[in-house]
């Protein structure tokens, strides 16, 4: 277990001896009757500026200290950690403040993390990584013991994409979080815009709850399963303290201390902005004010444990909260009776179980929250099956608990009368509501939650061990996908009234392979362009570096189709008819035929004897390939003499991959899809490339326009996909989409 903090809080006694209590919070709550029952090592820190400490044992964890300084604890958890993260993460419902410092800061404390679990971890081992203080902690972990398996899991809600595209270190925290082979999330809403974040900043495919990873450097291609498992609580332990005839009695002692009224509505949070507690305060207060509530005899207690309490943001919401109170109470109490309780501290479990079974309503009104256990709490406490639960729809618990009385905070007028309607409701409806609830959180329980969670990290630690595939096959990666996003422009592309559709060669229509002779291009992706170039409003164009004559002998019948062979320097006479003739034969003087033919035989006697090199000769120019070349090293020292030959011959260098091109004259694909986009100057264009080469051909796309980048590499591309196979599915989807015509793969 890796959470920022241990699962303890230290108490000093007067004498100076230490003893641990088990620490507020639903990571706690949630995770430690896992823990105490598996025998974990816990990892984190103790919560004030220290050196660390000594390993030490509660119950039968071991539990192992990190050193956090005080600027740490400044700058990593006060800042980074509950300055930017958390308000980020929940809505920005405070202003998230980015610090470069407090970044380095949070680095440097995740690598110290990391480190720990490294040298303490038994080989084999699963570690659980805990919460938005230690994102980066995964991958981190990962290159330091790439035996281990880990599991990482968000408490918070993941924010949409559009709030944590502000975070500038937004690709180095989801490369963090995708080191880990299991990522848990409260919901499913929050683990689908993860996906879809990670697939934007990355280019790596998502399929299914999986996002496929490539193979890079020494590791080996996997997937990283990213998936909701809403938490629970030990529903059962809380029904059974409820049930003891001294909670009862305590319950029955609260209310009376409260002076017996009629309604007890109960808050219990930490002290934060993300609570709600002031939109609840303000509901109750205008309620007692325009007397639907009797402020002789009703009383809300709000608990509020302490939090951050060095925050600015928390000591003014403590200050504004304090001011509320105190407002509420003289507006409406007497020397008799207090409508408002308010207590700024923590309760051990027996008491908030007392505290839950004295209300008669629970209020649980964050503005954003990712699930809420107090909520189930009360629920599985409430063994009479009475009470009423007031449930934000913003909190996650709202997704499984439908049957709370479900309300909007920001909405003042709709909070008052959820409460109106809480403290009405008739007990018939009461049982009806939390029978549901209850058998709810009984079937949903902690154990549940670690039965599915942890069943899913075991399923990736057994695969790793048996050296078995991650779920989804490395193999299947990239091939015919489409991401998300790209299909979405896709489908509003294909309803542009005119549309050119532009697209490379090799490496797009056709997989690259050693001799550029025996290249074919994908029979679906020239089926899809055919029903592209029939239907009404759409061009197609190929633009290839390849001579007319160099692809015709790959077999390719391209007929209706606009051919730019020679990077724009020949046009087939499709092409010459739509957009004019090619201007190069007139610019072909003597002069030039001769420095071509030249430098052709000074190119043939330097590199005929090379093993692997291949030469291509066009009308204008010369291409020297070094695909077959097996040293990659050589290759490039082959390409760099070319190159330098070709600078003193004063010729026109175009690079490619694995390839340097040669040319008399100067053209490039760009030039020739611009000559095509004037010829229809009212159509949207699609181009998909995969060569350097293609750039030029990507900088002329206007705003509208889509470029597809095929393959790796630096691009000026909007949209990616990873091989000619995933092309040859985007030419068929936008064929569908067009004409209505499904394309399949076979």
């Amino acid at each position: 277990m890796v959470s920022n903090r241990l699962p303890v809080d230290c108490v000093e006694a007067a004498d100076g001896t230490k003893t641990w209590r088990t620490s507020p919070g639903g990571l706690v709550t949630a995770v430690e009757p896992i823990v105490e029952q598996l025998g974990c090592v816990w990892v984190g820190w103790e919560g004030s500026a220290s050196t660390g400490g000594e390993p030490f044992e509660v119950g039968s964890m071991r539990l192992i200290p990190v050193e956090l300084s005080a600027r740490e604890v400044d700058l990593y958890y006060e800042g980074f950690s509950n300055a930017t993260l958390w308000p980020l993460y929940h809505d920005v419902i405070a202003p998230p403040e980015y610090h470069r410092d407090w970044w380095d800061s949070y680095v440097t404390v995740n690598e110290r993390f990391a480190a720990q679990v490294a040298e303490v971890a038994a080989t084999g081992a699963i570690v659980w990584v805990h919460d938005y203080q230690l994102q980066l902690v995964p991958a981190m972990l990962r290159k330091l013991r790439p035996d281990l398996t880990i599991a990482f899991f968000l408490h918070i809600p993941f924010p949409p994409r559009g709030l944590f595209a502000q975070l500038p270190w937004r690709r180095e925290i989801i490369e963090g979080l995708l080191g880990a082979d299991v990522l848990g999330f409260q919901r499913a809403a929050d683990a689908e815009t993860f996906r879809l974040t990670a697939e934007a900043l990355t280019g790596c495919p998502v399929l299914g709850n999986h996002i496929a990873l490539p193979a890079r450097d020494s590791s080996p291609a996997r997937a990283v399963l990213a998936q909701e498992f809403p938490i629970s609580i030990d529903a059962e332990a809380f029904a059974r303290t409820a049930s003891e005839p001294e909670m009862q009695r305590r319950a029955r002692e609260i209310r009376a201390e409260l002076g017996n009224p009629a309604v007890v509505m109960l808050g219990v949070d930490r002290l934060d902005y993300t609570k709600g507690i002031l939109h609840r305060f303000k509901a109750f207060s205008e309620l007692l004010t325009d007397d639907e509530l009797d402020p002789t005899d009703t009383v809300l207690v709000q608990v509020a444990s302490p939090s951050r309490e060095r925050v600015g943001a928390y000591m003014q919401l403590r200050d504004e909260v304090e001011t509320a109170v105190g407002r509420i109470n003289g507006e409406h109490g007497s020397v008799a009776h207090t409508p408002l309780v308010y207590l700024h501290q923590s309760f051990d479990r027996e008491e908030m179980a007392a505290l839950y079974l004295a209300a008669d309503v629970l209020l649980v009104t964050p503005l954003r929250d990712g699930m809420n256990l107090v909520a189930k709490e009360y629920v599985a406490c409430r063994t009479t099956d009475d009470g009423v639960l007031v449930l934000s729809e913003f909190a996650g618990a709202a997704e499984e608990l439908g049957e709370a009385t479900l309300v909007n905070p920001h909405d003042i007028e709709g909070l008052k009368s959820a409460i109106v309607r809480a403290t009405t409701m008739p007990i018939a409806e009461q049982h009806r509501r939390m029978r549901a609830m209850r058998a709810t959180v009984r079937s949903n329980d902690v154990a549940n939650w670690a039965r599915s969670y942890l069943g899913a990290v075991s399923g990736a630690a057994d695969a790793r061990e048996a050296g078995r595939p991650a779920p989804t096959a490395a193999a299947t990666i990239g091939e015919a996908y489409i991401p998300r996003k790209l299909e979405e422009r896709l489908r509003r592309l294909a309803a542009a009234p005119q549309l050119i559709v532009a697209t490379d060669f090799d490496g797009t229509l056709a997989p690259l392979v050693a001799r550029p002779a025996d290249a074919r291009a994908l029979p679906r992706a020239i089926r899809s362009l055919d029903i592209l170039r029939d239907a009404a409003g759409v061009q197609v164009a190929l633009l290839t570096g390849r001579s007319l004559e160099a692809l015709h002998a790959t077999g390719l019948d391209s007929a209706g189709w606009m051919v730019s062979g020679s990077h724009g320097l020949e046009l087939n006479e499709t092409a010459q008819q739509l957009i004019g003739e090619s201007a190069p034969q007139k610019f072909m003087t003597p002069e030039r035929q001769e420095l071509l033919e030249s430098f052709t035989r000074r190119v043939w006697r330097v590199f005929k004897g090379e093993p692997g090199v291949r030469l291509e000769y066009k009308p204008y120019g010369i291409a020297v390939h070094t695909r077959e070349v097996p040293d990659n090293a050589h290759a490039e020292e082959l390409l760099a003499a070319a190159r330098e030959l070709g600078s003193r011959a004063g010729l026109i260098p175009l690079r490619g991959k694995q390839v340097c091109e040669f040319s008399v004259l100067s053209s490039d694909k760009g030039v020739t899809l611009r000559r095509i986009m004037e010829r229809f100057p009212d159509a949207a264009t699609v181009f998909l490339g995969d060569d350097v080469t293609d750039e030029t051909a990507f900088a002329v796309l206007r705003q509208g326009d889509l470029g597809i980048k095929v393959g790796d590499g630096a691009t000026r591309a909007h949209e990616r996909v990873g091989t000619p196979e995933s092309a040859a599915a985007v030419l068929a989807l936008l064929a569908e989409l067009r004409t209505g015509v499904v394309v399949g793969s076979a």
